[in-house]
């Protein structure tokens, strides 16, 4: 459908991992003529299907899915390019006159797209070749130490082994004098270049923790390990990014002897429910979002068709 300020219609289904947001875009996209724009960092790397829970080949079948297994483990992706990427999907969804739900939960994804990124100074080539030696001679940890020194705001939004944020972070700081937190803040991110409708899944922490420990038993029962083992027989570093992210690097310690089993199906728990409170806390700051359980995402269905209709959502919506 083609709105009449010539914007196109997306509407984004967000949350914390574990939550439902593939079953409850596929039923709405099943419903409304859509396509799924998949928002997940982690998705869009190839052979990695376990750890990332991406969709079934089954649930893929029933609505077209995108942004899913589109780049090598070793390739580096960031928000900007997903940004770009989506947003040339989204013009040619619009096109065809079908609607794109960008489900998923990395909220600075979604944030790019639906915004546009800041544009930072140019980085000194020099610098950011030193803090990438510092990196490889250093470790992550010690370089999101220094980050914190400069600008614990941003510190404290990128885990200590994300290595590819925190060299960023730290090489516009280093070559501009600025923190990354300052150009987020300038930009506001305010100008919206789509109509935008936002639904977020959320339900009770104890059931949602629940969910979660059962889904890392199930990553684990099909089978994590052999998952990260044909990663590292492809040559995959364990040091990589993607390799770094939550299930890939606790399954690496265990493969390498660091941990038991026991201590990772424990500790991959842990750090998949601090992420998740992370994810509520992002989203939670957003007050666009409408909130509504997985279980009664069908009342939403109503709001997207005025949305679709080009009736005003928010002002009415309690």
């Amino acid at each position: 459908m083609k709105s009449c300020n010539n914007k196109p219609d997306i509407v984004v289904i967000c949350g914390p991992t574990g939550i439902g947001k593939t079953a409850s875009a596929i039923r709405l996209a099943q419903k409304f003529n859509g396509e799924i724009i998949s928002a997940d960092s982690m998705q869009i790397y190839k052979y990695m299907d376990i750890g990332t829970a991406k969709p079934s080949l089954e649930e893929q079948a029933g609505v077209c899915h995108h942004l899913i297994d589109i780049i090598e483990p070793d390739e580096n992706f960031d928000a900007a390019r997903f940004a770009r990427i989506a947003n040339k999907k989204v013009i040619q969804l619009y096109e065809k006159g079908i609607i794109p739900f960008v489900a998923g939960g990395t909220g600075m994804y979604i944030k790019a797209l639906v915004y546009g990124m800041f544009k930072a100074e140019p980085v000194n080539p020099q610098i950011r070749r030193q803090i990438k030696a510092d990196a490889a001679l250093l470790g992550s940890q010690v370089l999101h130490e220094q980050l914190n020194k400069y600008d614990p705001e941003t510190a404290k939004k990128i885990h200590p082994n994300d290595t590819y944020r925190i060299i960023r972070a730290l090489e516009i700081y280093e070559s501009t004098g600025k923190k990354i937190s300052e150009y987020h803040k300038q930009h506001r991110f305010s100008n919206e270049r789509f109509n935008v409708l936002k639904i977020g899944l959320t339900m009770n922490r104890e059931k949602l923790y629940n969910r979660i420990n059962q889904r890392v038993d199930n990553m684990i029962d099909q089978g994590l390990e052999q998952e990260v083992r044909t990663l590292l027989n492809k040559g995959y570093s364990p040091d990589l990014k993607s390799m770094q992210s939550i299930g890939y690097r606790h399954m690496n310690d265990f493969i390498q002897k660091k941990i038991t089993k026991d201590e990772t199906r424990l500790t991959m728990k842990r750090d998949t429910r601090r992420y998740a409170k992370r994810q509520f806390t992002w989203f939670g700051a957003d007050m666009q979002i409408i909130w509504t359980e997985p279980e009664n995402i069908g009342n939403v269905e109503p709001l997207i068709k005025k949305f679709l209709q080009g009736e005003s959502i928010y002002t009415n919506y309690q």
